[in-house]
């Protein structure tokens, strides 16, 4: 028996669990719960727009991680169980309307709706496991998996529940605290004593789900910065307005290109035929390296609305963070997102991140207009497009496709 293989079991509800065939394909179900994170990322984004500066986007990062965690740890839920049957449909259809009181709740997170986040928050995520220790019993390699996890998911949920019932900065200490240890936690396995640590080459993860499942919340991400671009043009449109509408719609359509015109479906077919170490790639990628493309799309989110509304503004600080800081950000994330897969150094990527973070003093200090900045951020990630597309003709010659890791 290899490392990967689970041992001999006779699960008690078979029909609760997904084959091991292939790529699954995402359901009807799965892309039904992904509905209500548009109105999370939403939320995420007027939370930014309200609160343009250091606090406001520090507990903006700290939402959208309590939130992430809900959402891919039910989407590894449902990367090993069956989502279109009766007893899956009715736990996504909860943890959907759990999710949806979350992002009700975030716009006062941080003061009066923080508990009730909260309580939310640790019902969903202790809920699902336990759901999941009896949707998978007599699947040993299951079964030992969310025994691991269990406490560790309670002990962070009653730590939410703690930051909940303090104000302030005790607050925003405390659920940093939980996603430090929930990072830590996967990382290392939920080690417990006499049990040891969850090894991911035992996890039999579907890689190719996960790709997709991910791929899909950035597209929602992307699909709610044009929609918030949208209402804002509604409120006053006019030539100046639409113009700038244009610009944002732009920058939204090659953050779009950078991630999904090759790299997407080349990730997981690469992800799928990575064999063991499958679990390993998938939460280091979509654990952690998918928040941070997502956040991307937030921060350009709300620059898109403040460009919008100020086009001929001059830059100030905040303006030209939110504006170049964003497809930073992105690029940033879908950078080591890369180069974790395929093993090479993405220079293109690199190098725009570090054009685009220079470019933010020099536009605060020429006081560049918004519409300005944001037309550089474009041609930027224009460039890594173009850059893209001049090595792939170059490289078809002599390579049939994206090469895995394990090759």
């Amino acid at each position: 028996m290899t490392p990967s293989e689970p041992p001999a079991a006779d699960p008690v509800r078979p029909q609760l669990l997904r084959p091991r065939q292939g790529v699954q394909p995402t359901t009807s179900t799965e892309l039904f719960f992904d509905l209500v994170f548009i109105f999370t990322i939403t939320q995420l984004s007027h939370y930014l727009i309200a609160h343009p500066d250091w606090r406001g986007a520090a507990r903006t990062g700290l939402l959208l991680a309590l939130v992430w965690f809900v959402w891919i740890y039910t989407t590894w839920l449902t990367n090993w169980l069956q989502p279109d049957q009766g007893p899956v449909r009715a736990m996504l259809i909860a943890v959907a309307l759990g999710s949806l009181l979350l992002s009700a709740a975030i716009p006062e997170a941080f003061g009066s709706t923080g508990l009730l986040f909260a309580l939310v928050y640790v019902t969903v995520q202790v809920g699902r496991t336990l759901f999941a220790l009896w949707a998978v019993q007599g699947s040993p390699w299951l079964v030992a998996g969310f025994q691991q996890s269990l406490p560790w998911i309670t002990g962070t949920s009653v730590l939410v529940v703690l930051g909940g019932l303090v104000d302030g900065a005790a607050r925003g200490a405390v659920w940093t605290a939980v996603i430090v240890i929930e990072v830590v936690g996967l990382s290392i396995g939920y080690p417990l004593p006499r049990r040891g640590r969850s090894r991911p080459e035992r996890w039999m993860v579907e890689g190719g789900h996960l790709s997709e499942r991910s791929a899909a919340f950035v597209l929602i991400a992307l699909g709610e910065s044009i929609l918030v671009t949208g209402s804002t043009l509604t409120s006053h449109v006019d030539l100046v307005t639409s113009g700038a509408f244009l610009l944002a719609f732009a920058g939204s359509v090659a953050l779009w290109w950078v991630y999904f015109a090759r790299s997407a479906p080349a990730a997981t077919e690469v992800i799928a035929q990575a064999g063991e170490r499958t679990g390993a790639l998938s939460r280091v990628a979509f654990n952690y390296l998918h928040p941070v493309i997502v956040a991307g799309v937030i921060v350009t989110s709300a620059s898109d609305e403040r460009l919008l509304r100020e086009p001929g503004a001059p830059a100030t600080a905040v303006a030209a963070l939110l504006t170049l800081g964003g497809p930073a950000l992105f690029l940033a994330g879908h950078a080591a997102y890369k180069a974790l897969l395929w093993r090479i150094l993405p220079i293109s990527r690199i190098v725009a991140v570090v054009v685009l973070l220079a470019l933010i003093p020099v536009c605060v200090g020429l006081e560049v207009p918004v519409a300005a900045c944001a037309a550089v951020a474009l041609a930027v990630t224009v460039a890594v497009i173009v850059t893209d597309r001049f090595r792939a003709a170059a490289a078809t010659p002599q390579s049939r496709g994206p090469r895995s890791p394990l090759r």
